[in-house]
């Protein structure tokens, strides 16, 4: 993540032999647990601060609620801020990480009283032989398959929109030519339209076979 007032190509000194095998011994000995509720409004500093009093915390992952969700609830509440549905914390140690998930899963939250979270319950699993680089895969997996169905609607829904501009051309041309033939004292020209469904159904058929096959091919192509 590009850190705020930073610019220019960030360097990266490449890891001796010594400091990679310290860097792996450290992430072998790292635990992350899961948690499958985050309480509305709890946001990845309050997870940290929390998680914190029980042992070292490394790094913190939420995510965020489906955008479609938030845009709904910005726009019927008076709730602004996002809302993150799940998450996950990383120990420094593992025996830590197994200790405080069975420590405090179904267990409230706590806190002062009168705190906003204090009687929400926490739900949470440690992952055993889970590691950070596995949910940053799976993030990155997520999104660009994300992406390759965004290009699939937009190639849709750009079809779509030719068609019915090529509609409407199409009805103006017939309106002027219907016109004449009125001045003629001859009848309207009509658009044939096929009369069975089964034609109808015949197209769609071959333009759902078409989004798979386009699915996989940018999906082969991005992994």
């Amino acid at each position: 993540m590009e850190l705020e007032g930073f610019a220019g190509p960030k360097v990266v000194q490449p890891l001796t032999p010594e400091a990679l095998a310290t860097f792996n011994a450290a992430q072998a000995r790292t635990g992350v647990i899961y948690i499958s509720r985050i309480p509305p409004g709890m946001r990845p500093a309050k997870v940290r601060h929390l998680m914190s009093a029980h042992g070292e915390v490394g790094r913190v992952y939420l995510q965020q609620e489906d955008a479609k969700r938030a845009y709904l609830r910005r726009k019927y509440t008076s709730t602004k801020k996002p809302h993150f549905t799940e998450g996950w914390v990383e120990f420094k140690d593992k025996t830590v990480a197994r200790s405080v998930a069975e420590m405090l899963n179904a267990q409230p939250i706590g806190g002062k009283k009168g705190t906003r979270w204090r009687d929400d319950v926490w739900t949470m699993k440690y992952l055993p032989k889970f590691k950070w680089n596995m949910l940053t895969e799976q993030i990155a997996h997520e999104a660009a398959i994300h992406t390759a169905k965004l290009r699939i609607e937009l190639a849709q829904s750009k079809t779509e929109q030719h068609d019915y501009l090529k509609n409407v051309e199409l009805a103006r041309v017939l309106d002027k030519r219907n016109e004449k033939r009125k001045e003629k004292g001859l009848g309207p020209v009509e658009l044939k339209r096929p009369a069975e469904s089964s034609k109808e159904e015949e197209p769609r058929k071959r333009l759902k076979h078409t989004d798979d096959t386009q699915l996989d091919s940018v999906l082969g192509s991005i992994f």
